[in-house]
């Protein structure tokens, strides 16, 4: 090839390239996305678990929903109060008080304390039990199954198992509801971290009935009702309930209680 064509190949290439770069330039100019510095810093504040404990689709979508206004600074569960301090910082506005949460499973019903109907060996998922004959080898229909479905989707190993019943670890808990959604018997609620009283069963069959499947179960007595001084109790559907914004932590109700239903948190 001639010097002339090594030049003009040269000079083509050239073109095309300033051409393109051009090209691109332009449309990087028309198409630029403007990028909210709110929406960035909030989003560095976050910790960044995604664990989708605020209701949406990870920090991200929580970062920008709090940037245009439509979300709580404090609504990151994990952050906590440290957190919402931090991104009432960046938007501006004073940041309200929240109630930290904790993750509290309502059953006792342990390998000790549960009847037994038969052995069981298959799969290992609390999700599968409704496949097997009478849900599960636990003679209470509403108590916890004790193989891990929770454990699982707990992204803080917070909970764990023990003795076949799900356990939380309170201070390792950033209530972030995974295992709430997760546990197939709806067992497991969120409530206060200073709460000192729970009623760690969920059963709503007549008394007899739980008496016959788990040594600790609710039997709806209303013992725990009738002596409670600040009207905190309430028994329905032969099952106990604590009102914790109307509890003051006496501890008469787990005292009373005649199957030590209410636990001690």
């Amino acid at each position: 090839m001639s010097i002339m064509g090594i030049f003009a190949a040269a000079a083509i290439v050239g073109s095309v390239g300033i051409f393109v770069g051009l090209f691109l330039g332009g449309a990087g100019i028309k198409f630029k996305v403007e990028v909210d510095e709110k929406e960035e810093a909030v989003l560095a504040a976050l910790p960044g678990n995604n664990c989708g404990g605020c209701g949406y689709a990870g920090c991200s979508g929580l970062a920008a929903a709090i940037a245009k206004g439509e979300a709580p600074v404090n609504s990151c569960p994990v952050g906590g109060a440290a957190v919402g301090d931090k991104i009432a910082a960046i938007m501006g506005v004073a940041a309200k008080s929240s109630e930290r949460m904790v993750a509290f499973v309502a059953c006792q019903g342990d390998c000790d304390k549960v009847k037994q109907d038969y052995d069981y060996s298959g799969v290992r998922d609390c999700r599968i039990m409704r496949f097997v004959p009478g849900g599960g080898p636990k003679a209470c229909d509403s108590g916890c199954l004790g193989y891990g479905t929770c454990v699982e989707v707990c992204p803080f190993e917070a909970i764990h198992v023990e003795n076949g019943v799900a356990v939380v670890d309170k201070e390792a808990c950033k209530a972030c509801g995974k295992c709430v959604e997760a546990c197939p018997r709806h067992l497991i609620s969120l409530i206060p971290y200073k709460a000192k009283y729970a009623v760690a069963c969920s059963s709503t069959d007549k008394g007899p009935v739980t008496m016959k499947a788990c040594e600790t179960g609710c039997i709806g007595c209303g013992i725990c009702a009738k002596n409670c001084p600040g009207q905190a109790v309430a028994v329905a559907d032969f099952h106990a309930k604590i009102d914790q914004d109307k509890c003051v932590s006496c501890g008469v109700c787990a005292e009373k209680c005649p199957k030590k239903s209410i636990k001690s948190l």
